[in-house]
């Protein structure tokens, strides 16, 4: 057996053990106490209305997809990279990226009561229950991301040309990604309509609590955590790590057409990293100080370090020599790759977390209203793109400096490869998120809450700080996606060469650097306008349905599911089709070198827009939750009300418009590396 056969037996075994241990975490969480009759039926009602929008999202993607798909297989009689098995990897790619946002966020569902009831038994007895309920949709992540990767190279290799077998994983890509899109952002505009709509009308007006069940729409709020936080978050980081992982493969065999074991080496480090990640998910559990984001930190960091142990036989044994470049320097891009990872997640724990001064700035600006909230969490917002941004340039220039465009590629897969354990600490947000909000509707007691609630607190920044590496991951990935946009598309057979002097040039990046704030808008006015509906939905219910403050009366809970699921679907075509129609256009009205230039200003401004809302959207909540506890006068005090209003408006920058961005800079360069070849090769 040789070593190529070798490798890809390797891969699919690691994705294998991933997938059987994530099953195993899975009927280990169903297995345990779902609480009173009141916390199931609670549990019951979420659960239903996240597959319902599940289900209608994904009937709406596929007649998307379909299209997609034949235009694909169509393609075919044009260029011998397009054809059946161009769009069957689009296919695959889209069908594994549904499914391990479903079927992780379908854990993480029944992980939310769960957490609740483990709550009686200590804050670390709720800890584990969060944290590998989200492990399950981490882990499905990296393996069913790997297992489609190697296991469709491996048939298309045996029945196409190299070629063909690069394009079609390059449309697997793009079928994830096109997944990852419209789950970003359906799921984003859900769960922030309904967010906003409840606090609007809930905590401002009414002056109820947080998830009461006397608010209509606090379920549907609920609801939302699951299928944007958890169902989105998985498919943003799933296709990011397909995308990275197929771009690399691609670039290899440009840069390298004469060793294959280039292509193969970013699916062994894949498949390292997924052992890792189940050791190092040992790792987290309460040290003698009882820190909560201390534990989740020893998971991450123990599995960076073993990661990095792993990646030196591998790369020494697969890549020494390869390009005319020594197996270390090539090992030291891997360990830049980890280290942006690591140094991403402390800038951006610093500038979302409650124990940092920019929070405590917001939190100090809203004793003097709502507009210096404001103007201090934009601030807030704007200086955090400065050291990530400085961060990854570094990471650009040290890892091209040792192995070329190749290192600058291999350094995004390695970052991608802590993608499983990144997105376990991601999912234990929105589980511990709705474990609070499930203790407060069956009035479970403050013994309970005095669990859940510094769970929840910790759970929203490591929300952030998931998104912060999810968008610095996109930027490199995207960099390599261009540089496959240049070798692969020429003009009459002449590699183009992309000068600023050119207005061609300069159309195209001004074209690209307005996409994403044009699609940032779209956005931001679908939530407003979502919420705005169930903000009069709930007024209503408050007006004339007696008795609901005093607990006599019920409110009608799916109103509000019903209102917020019709309007993510409907209002999240138009932005969704941005990315997908805008290079078509511009590749097909102004040519080759306008769409590169698209690429390069899509990547600029959408990096700095991500991370502006992310952060800001994250310091914003975080500034109100300090003042919850009781600074500044506390809850229901002038700095309270200001930083609701703060929180308001962050919730459609963190959740919605700022993480959409991620994946609709990898659709952008997708589209035009696939139809790039189609047009002009």
């Amino acid at each position: 057996m040789d070593i190529s056969t070798l490798t890809i037996l390797f891969a699919l075994g690691s994705a294998g053990v991933g997938i059987i241990y994530a099953a195993y975490l899975a009927l280990w969480v169903r297995g345990l106490d779902g609480g009173t009759p009141e916390m199931k039926k609670i549990q019951a009602a979420i659960h239903e209305g996240a597959s319902a929008y599940m289900a209608r999202q994904y009937k709406t993607v596929a007649i998307v997809g379909a299209v997609i798909f034949i235009l694909l297989w169509g393609a075919g009689q044009w260029s011998e990279h397009f054809g059946i098995l161009t769009a069957c990897g689009f296919v695959v790619g889209g069908v594994a990226s549904a499914i391990s946002g479903y079927v992780g966020m379908m854990v993480a569902v029944r992980a939310n009561a769960k957490t609740a009831q483990a709550a009686h038994k200590g804050l670390n007895a709720a800890l584990q229950v969060a944290f590998r309920g989200g492990a399950v949709t981490g882990l499905l992540l990296i393996s069913l991301g790997l297992l489609a990767v190697t296991g469709f190279y491996a048939i298309a290799i045996n029945v196409a040309s190299e070629g063909k077998a690069v394009a079609s994983l390059l449309s697997l890509g793009l079928g994830g990604s096109l997944i990852s899109l419209f789950a970003r952002v359906g799921g984003g505009i859900y769960t922030k309509a309904a967010d906003v709509g409840a606090d609007l009308v809930g905590k401002v007006e009414a002056g109820i609590p947080e998830d009461d069940p006397r608010n209509p729409a606090v379920i549907a709020d609920n609801v939302g955590d699951n299928v944007g936080d958890c169902a989105g978050m998985a498919a943003d980081l799933f296709e990011t790590y397909a995308v990275t992982t197929v771009a690399t493969m691609a670039l290899a065999h440009l840069l390298y057409p004469e060793s294959k074991l280039a292509m193969l080496f970013p699916l062994v480090l894949g498949g390292a990293a997924i052992i890792m990640t189940i050791i190092g998910s040992w790792f987290v559990r309460l040290g003698p100080g009882g820190g909560i984001m201390p534990a989740l930190y020893k998971g991450f960091i123990a599995t960076g370090v073993l990661s990095a142990i792993s990646f030196y036989p591998i790369t020494y044994y697969l890549m020494d020599g390869i390009g005319g470049i020594p197996a270390f320097n090539y090992y030291m891009t891997a360990l830049i790759g980890l280290a942006v990872t690591i140094t991403l997640v402390a800038i951006t724990d610093y500038y979302t977390a409650k124990h940092y001064s920019p929070v405590r700035e917001i939190a100090e600006a809203s004793v003097s209203g709502h507009a210096t909230n404001i103007i201090a969490g934009l601030a807030v917002g704007k200086q955090s793109t400065a050291p990530p941004v400085l961060v990854i340039s570094a990471a650009i220039l040290g890892s091209y400096s040792l192995a070329g465009l190749f290192g600058v590629a291999i350094a995004a897969e390695a970052m991608l490869t802590m993608a499983g354990i990144v997105v376990a600490i991601d999912s234990f947000g929105p589980i511990t998120d709705n474990a609070g909000g499930i203790a407060e509707m069956a009035n479970m007691g403050s013994s309970v809450r005095g669990v859940t609630d510094p769970l929840d607190a910790v759970g929203n920044t490591t929300k952030a700080v998931t998104k912060g590496y999810a968008i610095g991951s996109a930027g490199l990935a995207a960099i390599v996606l261009f540089s496959e946009y240049t070798r692969s598309v020429s003009v009459g057979g002449v590699r183009m060469v992309f000068d600023l002097s050119d207005p061609l040039v300069l159309v195209g990046l001004f074209i690209g650097g307005m996409l994403p704030f044009l699609f940032a808008s779209f956005l931001m006015k679908a939530v407003g306008d979502a919420a705005g509906a169930i903000v009069e939905e709930v007024r209503r219910q408050f007006r004339e349905i007696k008795g609901i403050m005093d607990g006599s009366g019920q409110p009608e809970y799916g109103k509000c599911v019903d209102i917020v699921t019709t309007a993510a679907i409907r209002k999240m075509i138009v932005p969704s089709l941005i990315p997908v129609v805008a290079p078509i256009i511009v590749g097909l009205v102004l040519g080759p070198k306008a769409l590169g230039g698209v690429l390069v200003g899509s990547i600029i401004t959408g990096l700095f827009v991500a991370i502006k809302m992310t952060s800001g959207g994250a310091a914003w909540d975080n500034a109100k939750k300090y003042i919850e506890e009781g600074k500044h006068g506390g809850k229901h005090k002038p700095a309270h009300q200001a930083a609701v209003t703060g929180d308001t408006v962050g919730d459609p920058y963190k959740d919605t418009a700022g993480p959409g961005i991620n994946p609709m800079i990898k659709v952008i360069n997708l589209v035009a590396v696939l139809f790039g070849v189609l047009l002009f090769s």
